[in-house]
């Protein structure tokens, strides 16, 4: 099968599908949308217009509130100071409560990252992350940069793309992602590459080739970098040297989504999903097999349905791991037996959030989903695509009137900050809602897509655009 990105064109502008493969060799883009429609019999006619994401696959999520919970309260974390956010989940297990960030919703500065933001040969892959009083990000090309935590001044910026002229004309050559640990900041990316750079001065501490692309961040935990490959191959570093320590090949899925994960990490277990829809536990210091789960429905009804990735980072709390798949399930394992607890009907590209008495997840068709976190049962579902915001905010804070009809989006998060629930989009919007009830309380014009979610640290909430902008908000 010959892996591709699914791009809708309008204009100079384009904007990524969700799809990067095809189902079978010599499907073009178009020819893919038109199987998707031919097989789902639909009448569908919509065309991607500039800046927007159209779904091609059906829905088959039916979330509905547990009547039996109706008006029952839950408990939440009260709002902690989080000083720093150095891994792409915030921490090894990916799993951070209620971080006290951002009260006045406000964008305090917004600074380029380099060169490339979402095009036809790169995309932005990389959640930034904050440590030692700087935020790190990443292009969709190997660019590098550090900024000063408070007022976004870049310090320095490097490009850690190969000298080759062949690698950097690889078609899978883009993104990745970065991570702080030990003193040093790590940096994995589409051009085969995993590299150590001193987060002082942007410097070459080492670099490590890989036999396929690295689309998603690292995790790094005891000394050990854990990073998933193009190819679904996880791979372990020694976070001193660089040496590779082990490796394990899941299954190869080529049809699989533009988005890309990260391993989650407790002690030593390392939990895994890939794009075969695989959720793999395994011993972190040697790779011994713990347990294995697959996060698939076996009714769908829809080819293109089959794509089965674990796109968000699995989350690992309070002995439970949380994860969601495209092919139709979101459910909970404990983590030392890889028991299931529960399951839910419902597609996702996003990452879980575990918090209290409930998770919150995002399904690909735009709903946010309050889950109690011991039976699975739903509080209360949200359309987060439902109506135009009514509150909506400019960058520079002033009120704007709401389109009558907004573009249906693809939301990125949640992030529980200052008892609001956060999400972006790919129609440029931050939205803040009730963590109790999913109610809609504001909502933050960007400027531009975004489908990296937000990380939260040192009172302030940072989002890394499409078009490759860091903003900073307060």
């Amino acid at each position: 099968m010959t892996p591709f990105k699914a791009l809708a064109k309008s204009g100079a502008a384009v904007r990524a599908l969700t799809l990067a493969a095809a189902l079978s060799a010599g499907l073009s883009g178009c020819q893919l949308i038109q199987a998707a429609n031919f097989l789902d019999k639909s009448t569908n006619k919509s065309v991607a217009a500039s800046g927007e994401r159209i779904p091609v696959l059906p829905s088959q999520d039916e979330i509905t509130p547990a009547a039996a919970l109706k008006g029952q309260d839950f408990q939440i974390p009260a709002p902690a100071p989080l000083a720093e956010w150095p891994l792409p989940g915030g921490t090894p297990e990916q799993s951070v409560e209620h971080v006290a960030a951002a009260p006045n919703l406000r964008i305090a500065w917004r600074q380029g990252l380099g060169t490339a933001g979402l095009n036809r040969k790169h995309f932005v892959t990389a959640p930034p992350v904050m440590a030692d009083g700087k935020v790190f990000a990443m292009d969709g090309e190997a660019h590098v940069s550090a900024h000063d935590a408070r007022s976004g001044r870049r310090l320095w910026e490097v490009d850690v793309r190969p000298k080759g002229r062949d690698d950097r004309r690889d078609r899978d050559a883009y993104g990745g992602g970065v991570a702080y640990a030990g003193g040093k900041l790590f940096v994995t990316s589409g051009y085969r590459l995993i590299t150590a750079l001193d987060p002082k001065t942007g410097r070459t501490l080492w670099t490590t080739r890989t036999d396929a692309p690295l689309h998603g961040a690292p995790n790094v935990s005891n000394g050990r970098i854990f990073t998933v490959t193009l190819d679904d191959q996880l791979l372990v570093f020694d976070a001193d040297k660089g040496q590779q320590l082990w490796n394990y090949q899941a299954i190869i899925e080529p049809a699989r989504i533009l988005a890309a994960s990260s391993p989650a990490v407790s002690g030593d277990t390392v939990v895994t999903g890939f794009a075969s829809g695989e959720l793999i536990a395994q011993r972190a210091p040697n790779g011994n097999d713990l347990w294995s789960q697959a996060l698939s429905q076996s009714n769908r009804n829809n080819a293109l349905s089959e794509i089965r990735d674990i796109a968000g980072r699995p989350v690992i709390y309070r002995g439970d791991v949380f994860a969601a798949s495209h092919a139709g399930l979101f459910s909970a394992f404990a983590l030392n037996t890889g028991a299931p607890r529960w399951s839910l009907p419902l597609s996702s590209q996003s990452t879980p959030w575990a918090a209290g008495d409930v998770v919150y997840v995002i399904s690909t068709t735009g709903q946010l989903v309050c889950v109690a976190r011991d039976s699975g049962q739903v509080y209360w579902v949200q359309d987060l695509n439902a109506a135009a915001p009514t509150n909506t905010l400019t960058s520079r804070g002033r009120r704007r009137r709401a389109p009558k009809a907004p573009k249906k989006a693809y939301w990125s998060g949640p992030v529980l900050a200052s008892n609001r629930l956060i999400m972006v989009s790919s129609n440029g919007d931050l939205e803040a809602r009730d963590p109790k009830t999913g109610d809609l309380q504001r909502t933050l014009r960007l400027g531009a897509p975004a489908m990296q979610p937000p990380i939260a640290a040192g009172d302030m909430l940072y989002v890394v655009t499409d078009k490759a902008e860091l903003i900073a908000i307060r």
